[in-house]
């Protein structure tokens, strides 16, 4: 319900006329910041300006293009950030020390074995946290960037706001399809990768 007020207020702000090169930009800040760590702005900037596009203020490809490089950098960064300082931060001894560190013990394992699946379900972040190799986030993220802002731009450009409420009610299942999509791409593309023959 938030998110979708979030994006009907975007939208009123543009009621008449759009500044294409001002919202593209705000999409990819958007995407990027949504990305990084905070859930929320992303999604109802997407929305919005896929809603503008259908009104023929915006191009949706551009729109869609915008969001998944921003998503891409913000998810980037933020998986930078959790390498950087997130475990240092949360192996520091303190309250919970001997709990903590069983959990990152865990997540280390779920990330080795299910890293790029882990990607689509966790913040950036945790994927940093986790010492996740970048060969194998880097993709992963694009992947799940694009994932995100195709099947929410063009939801919102067919279906419009409610496209919100489509994704809240598709929960777990539709973030599973989105799961087995992204692992039979991956699949395909390393049985490709193995069939050609070396120079």
């Amino acid at each position: 319900m938030g998110l979708r007020l979030a994006t009907l207020a975007v939208l009123a702000a543009h009621p008449h006329h759009v500044h294409s090169g001002v919202d593209y930009v705000g999409v990819f800040l958007a995407a990027g910041v949504s990305w990084v760590a905070l859930p929320g702005p992303g999604e109802a900037a997407l929305v919005a300006a896929s809603i503008s596009a259908a009104h023929g203020h915006l191009d949706l490809t551009a729109v869609v293009a915008i969001a998944w490089a921003g998503a891409g950098a913000g998810g980037t960064t933020g998986w930078m950030i959790g390498l950087k300082g997130g475990r240092g931060l949360l192996t520091a001894p303190g309250p919970l020390y001997r709990l903590r560190l069983g959990l990152i013990a865990r997540g280390d394992r779920f990330y080795e074995r299910y890293g790029p699946l882990a990607v689509l379900f966790t913040p950036s972040w945790v994927a940093g946290i986790h010492h996740m190799r970048a060969s194998r986030f880097l993709l992963a993220n694009a992947l799940s960037a694009l994932i995100w802002a195709v099947s929410i731009g063009v939801g919102a450009y067919l279906v419009g706001p409610s496209i919100t409420d489509i994704v809240a009610d598709a929960g777990l299942a539709g973030g599973a399809a989105a799961a087995a999509l992204l692992v039979v791409g991956l699949v395909l593309a390393r049985r490709r990768a193995a069939r050609r023959p070396s120079r």
